[in-house]
């Protein structure tokens, strides 16, 4: 997934960046509310998560911005304003969740896997067909009742197509979920890892539509 963090505390950002980045999603991330209302223009993201005191512009006030110009894009509060009003404000700004500072990092995960699966319409957390098992909230795959491997790149590439079954996404838009800003890219990156999927899902699970991009069957 390609995921926009906004934390201007070197600190947190760089091991909420690493953390997130060991998962397999690209990173975009931003110091004050100006690049990120800027960066959220400029790109779409699958989930944003806001720290609300920036420099240059308060968080609230960007996601207000976002979502008056109908952006959708999911949003998790990650702040240290642990105050209930404060949390209703930015509930009622348009925040998805809200996650207050300290947190763990196991939490955030499993946060930012249930947001991104609600705003693909999807309440299950498993995805099945022909024998296929994949469940991104675990990232556990299996086929025939045995456990498959994936690396972190795989997923990477996995999750938008279970996330959207039946959905032809380019490579492009698959290229999105592998690289964020400054990241060398590989051209043909996404073709080696569908490769390396079909190989342990079985050569039918990823669907080749030609001139167009790549597809899971719904179940």
């Amino acid at each position: 997934m390609r995921l926009l963090l906004v934390e201007d505390d070197a600190m947190i950002g760089e091991a909420v960046q690493g953390l997130l980045r060991a998962e397999g999603h690209a990173v975009d991330w931003v110091r004050d509310g100006l690049q990120a209302d800027a960066a959220l223009r400029a790109q779409r993201y699958d989930l944003a998560l806001l720290d609300l005191g920036l420099p240059g512009r308060d968080g609230l006030d960007v996601l207000r911005a976002l979502r008056a110009r109908g952006d959708r894009t999911p949003v998790l509060i990650a702040t240290a304003r642990d105050a209930v009003a404060q949390r209703v404000q930015g509930l009622d700004a348009g925040a998805d969740d809200y996650l207050l500072k300290p947190y763990d990092l196991d939490e955030l995960l499993a946060r930012i896997r249930a947001l991104t699966r609600r705003a693909a319409g999807r309440a299950e957390p498993a995805y099945e067909l022909h024998g296929v098992t994949v469940c991104p909230a675990t990232r556990e795959a299996s086929v025939n009742g045995q456990p498959v491997v994936l690396s972190a790149r795989e997923w990477a590439v996995l999750e938008p197509l279970v996330a959207r079954p039946g959905v032809v996404l380019s490579r492009a838009q698959l290229e999105d979920k592998l690289y964020g800003w400054g990241d060398e890219i590989n051209s043909n990156a996404v073709e080696v890892y569908i490769h390396g999927l079909r190989k342990k899902l079985g050569a039918g699970f990823i669907l080749n539509v030609r001139g167009v991009g790549y597809m899971v069957p719904k179940p």
